[in-house]
């Protein structure tokens, strides 16, 4: 064979062998593809975050039943549906961390498990199809992206020089972890302490321990999860604020102000110009009494913190016969604000004939069986029977400035009565937290004055626009 004959064999070799190596890759490909698209209900399972009241337990439910009706339609088995309030022993399930080895058995190789809100909606079928261009045998955190416009308090002012580098997820659109991930995880929760006692805000806690200082993984951004409903969307959002019926009525709602004499003539003014009008039945307590408010002095003093003594004084006059008998007490701050109309439509999903508090849940030691608590500044909603129990339990401040919400989880964890949260809450300004989460149609309270003008940020997120035109 000649020089050019060798030449035309070789090259006849080479296409050969590259189309067979092409095939071979064309294989394989496919092969990963149809182990992709052959993703099925059974390789999900679904955590539902409700809670332990009637109001949401019934909404659980009510998600759970439209899930496993979606998986009939489908002809599949359907996915293994956790509803949070089912571990009533686990005071710290509702902060995700310590619960994760107790779902870990529900999710094995290759599988994902999803977390939702009571009213996030989910298309099973297309998020299999999403999920499928992730394989679950490596580590995925996938989610709605959010992060911070600036440093925020409630994050610790993490990543302060970068707030938008860090990414988080929101929660009202779900997120999911591969079985990978989560199975390393449960390892980590099982030989490693958290770094913090305090539960605060429990999406962006778990976003930095799942990153673990970059040993671990970022959120991956998922277009198809979704807070507002678009057509590529595999889950969507309904709302925070629930609409079950007429309002609570302005004289079943007593709110007692808690202030002190320095405040008077700096906060007191602003809750006058802003959400005081909308209250029937408000009170102004103080360490010295002023006719000109009025504010009432119950014989506490004033504490540079905690202000412990104060809020159980208030619980005991509440009781008293000095007070008009209502279903619901709401104490704030004197630099709350609030929507006192939205929180009367929330009441209205509660029967106060229950043992009910509700308001921002924060954590404390919840991952050595600690307790739950409402926080105070964004205002702590109880019913009457939820107050009477606490008083006549005999529970108490071991200080006058020991913290009061603090005490009064303690208290509640004691007596069995849940912390209810509601988003909606806000124990910081609008300024801490992500924009998409925010609503000036849904939210209830913000708290605090500094670098504001409260007034401004009353009449753009909590006033209504049918109380603006009376104005």
């Amino acid at each position: 064979m000649d020089f050019y004959g060798c030449i035309v064999l070789l090259q006849g070799l080479l296409v050969l062998g590259s189309t067979a190596a092409d095939n071979d890759r064309g294989q394989t490909l496919a092969a990963e593809a149809q182990q992709h698209t052959a993703l099925s209900l059974e390789h999900l399972a679904i955590v539902i975050q409700n809670q332990p009241s009637t109001f949401h337990i019934r909404r659980g439910k009510a998600r759970e039943k439209e899930l496993l009706k979606q998986a009939a339609q489908l002809g599949q088995t359907p996915p293994h549906i956790i509803l949070l309030h089912e571990f009533p022993d686990y005071e710290g399930v509702w902060s995700i961390l310590p619960a994760l080895p107790l779902f870990s058995a529900s999710v094995t190789a290759d599988s994902w498990i999803l977390f939702i809100e009571e009213e996030t909606q989910v298309s099973l079928s297309a998020l299999l199809t999403v999920l499928s261009r992730y394989p679950a045998s490596e580590e995925w955190f996938l989610g709605k992206r959010l992060h911070d416009s600036e440093a925020s308090i409630i994050h610790h002012y993490a990543f302060a020089e970068d707030p938008s580098a860090f990414g988080y997820p929101d929660p009202a659109a779900g997120w999911a972890l591969s079985s990978a991930l989560l199975h390393r995880l449960v390892e980590r929760i099982h030989h490693e302490h958290l770094k913090s006692d305090f539960t605060i805000d429990l999406k962006h806690e778990i976003a930095l321990f799942i990153w673990n200082e970059g040993k671990g993984p970022k959120l991956t951004p998922v277009p198809e999860f979704c807070r507002t409903p678009v057509a590529h969307c595999v889950t969507t959002f309904t709302s925070y604020l629930p609409n079950c019926g007429p309002p609570v009525s302005k004289t079943d709602l007593f709110v007692a102000v808690k202030t002190c004499k320095k405040f008077h003539s700096q906060r007191v003014p602003v809750v006058k110009k802003t959400w005081e009008r909308d209250a029937e039945l408000l009170e102004y307590y103080s360490d010295v009494s002023d006719e000109s408010i009025p504010a009432i002095s119950l014989g506490v003093p004033n504490t540079d913190r905690g202000h412990c003594g104060k809020t159980f004084a208030i619980l005991k006059h509440f009781l008293s016969d000095a007070v008009p008998k209502t279903d619901w007490l709401l104490i704030v701050d004197d630099d709350t604000l609030i929507s006192l109309p939205r929180l009367r439509r929330l009441l209205s999903c509660y029967d106060p004939k229950d043992a009910v508090s509700l308001g921002e849940r924060y954590g404390y030691g919840l991952v050595q069986s600690g307790y739950s608590y409402p926080t105070g500044g964004a205002g702590m909603v109880l019913s009457h029977v939820a107050v009477s129990e606490i008083i006549s339990s005999g529970c108490r401040c071991y200080s006058l400035d020991a913290p009061d919400d603090m005490e009064l989880g303690m208290c509640l964890k004691n007596l069995n009565i849940p912390v209810i949260h509601s988003p909606l809450f806000h124990q910081a300004r609008p300024d801490d937290y992500a924009e998409a989460l925010l609503s000036s149609k849904e939210a209830i309270s913000f708290h605090k004055h500094w670098n504001i003008d409260p007034i401004t940020v009353y009449n753009f997120w909590l006033r209504d626009a049918k109380q603006r035109d009376e104005l």
